[in-house]
């Protein structure tokens, strides 16, 4: 069976957040659909799974009940298995946490670069290519020549900026492209002359250019079960480590240090002896679960 995973996100403004919440929740919950969800007074920002039928009424519904139109940014794609294990909506300060509230009056149209277009920009030496995720995302995959901003908390985001020219070119992206719409507005209020952001983010790159013309670099990591994703939104490479939820390589899974459902290359020097004989009883108990649901 196939299962539809929709990852969408608008800028608009929300309220009555609670009731929203469990009125959200019981409608996926009925509808068989899993995912996170997360509103806040500026917007919604989420990522759901389901049967195809299902999931359809999901953003419906939300469209409907949230009067969207459109969603600013959304992409589709199909997987074998359901990548979450429950329905979760989240109430947030903010949908991405910066320290700003975005209007949909702040969104700048003319700033956002189609993905066929992307390529000719970040070739640009006079520009500067900014991958505004975390460390671990960028030590997955990147684009060629780009930038790490090294935000371990996207909080942080502001402070890294401090450091660039406000009269340079930058041409920043993220996963599927809310983050930079905080990012890329900050940045104007900060007086910078020309910012521009990848549409639809990696996701929708990754999905639109082919491989042979693709000048990005590894695969995109996502948070949930698939873990990672590679051109036309395939399952990519990678598992993530019980002991440190860390995403784990096949080369990594090679490696002496890599014991299943117990250490990775990134943990196993890290790891004390009594938490490893903890993660070995834990293995060695769902083991003992499967064979005896046999």
């Amino acid at each position: 069976m196939k299962i539809n995973v929709v990852g969408f996100y608008k800028i608009k403004k929300i309220s009555k957040l609670e009731k929203n919440k469990n009125l959200l929740k019981e409608f996926f919950s009925k509808s068989l659909v899993k995912g996170v969800v997360i509103i806040s007074s500026e917007g919604i920002n989420g990522t759901i799974a389901g049967k195809k039928n299902n999931v359809n009424k999901c953003t419906n519904y939300i469209k409907k009940k949230f009067s969207i139109k459109e969603f600013d940014s959304n992409n589709f794609s199909k997987i074998e298995y359901q990548p979450f294990n429950r329905v979760k909506i989240k109430i947030k300060k903010e949908v991405v946490p910066i320290g700003l509230k975005l209007t949909p009056l702040q969104k700048k149209e003319h700033r956002y670069v189609e993905p066929r277009n992307w390529n000719k920009l970040i070739k640009n030496k006079d520009v500067t290519v900014i991958d505004v995720r975390k460390p671990m995302e960028f030590k997955l995959g990147t684009f060629k020549n780009a930038m790490d901003a090294g935000i371990k908390n996207f909080r942080q985001f502001p402070s890294f900026f401090k450091k660039l020219n406000k009269n340079k070119k930058i041409a920043m992206f993220c996963t599927g492209g809310i983050r930079c719409e905080k990012a890329a507005n900050f940045l104007q209020k900060k007086g910078f002359k020309e910012v521009h952001q990848l549409k639809g983010g990696i996701l929708n790159y990754l999905k639109t250019i082919n491989k042979s013309k693709s000048l990005w670099i590894g695969e995109c990591f996502v948070f949930d079960k698939r873990v990672s994703l590679k051109h036309k939104l395939i399952p990519g490479n990678y598992i993530i480590c019980s002991a440190c939820r860390t995403p784990v390589s096949t080369k990594e899974r090679n490696s002496q240090k890599y014991v299943e459902d117990i250490s990775c290359p990134n943990c196993y020097d890290k790891l004390t002896k009594k938490k490893k004989n903890k993660l070995l009883m834990r293995k060695q108990q769902k083991n003992s679960l499967k064979y005896n649901l046999k």
